[in-house]
């Protein structure tokens, strides 16, 4: 198995483990309750994929071999004991750089609960840890003011703009890029986020 997968990570109510093909109904169904929701930020492909979309069997088996392979670390985002989201760790690299990027989305109904901040800060965490890496980073759209108000509860570093960085919804959109090394983070970003949650109630 790879380097720190596979694993679960909890903090309070919130659960990052391995995305399962038993996900399957409970995946699709919460996509398709927040198709609206998500569908501007989801990145397209500059050519139409040709024949059917693949199943979320065939899904889950191509992110399962990649985790195995270490490129990738998927998990399943589960709030008091509910699917609620997917976030991502892709584009593991090792060698000189060890860094890699972080995606996630999240249902509409929980949104803005501290459910992502706080499943970021875990996989951060677990990056910067156990997988053995130095640097995690994130990029989002400069018009998605949700995912901006993650990125900047967790206090991550904003190292520029990403011009026509990923084809999203038939174009290439700019992202602004943030990001955290271990040095930034001595005690963990759970910890720091925990502060900061503690010092905003």
């Amino acid at each position: 198995m790879a380097r720190g997968w596979p694993v679960e990570l909890r903090e309070g109510d919130v659960l990052l483990r391995p995305l399962r093909r038993s996900d399957g109904p409970d995946w699709l169904s919460l996509r398709a309750r927040n198709e609206e929701w998500l569908r501007p930020w989801e990145a397209t492909a500059p050519e139409p994929p040709r024949g059917r979309p693949p199943t979320f069997a065939a899904y889950a088996r191509v992110l399962a071999r990649q985790a195995r392979a270490g490129e990738t670390l998927p998990f399943a985002v589960v709030h008091a004991g509910e699917l609620v989201g997917q976030l991502t760790v892709a584009s593991v690299t090792r060698g000189s750089l060890c860094s890699a990027s972080v995606g996630y989305w999240v249902s509409e109904h929980v949104a803005g609960r501290g459910i992502i901040p706080t499943a970021v800060a875990l996989a951060v965490d677990h990056c910067l840890g156990p997988v053995g890496l130095h640097r995690v980073e994130i990029a989002i759209r400069p018009e998605n003011a949700a995912s901006l108000r993650v990125v900047a509860k967790l206090g991550l570093r904003e190292e520029g703009v990403r011009e026509r960085y990923l084809h999203i919804q038939g174009g290439w959109r700019d992202h602004r890029t943030f990001a955290v090394t271990a040095e930034e983070v001595p005690g963990g970003l759970v910890a720091r986020w925990r502060r900061t949650r503690t010092t905003q109630v």
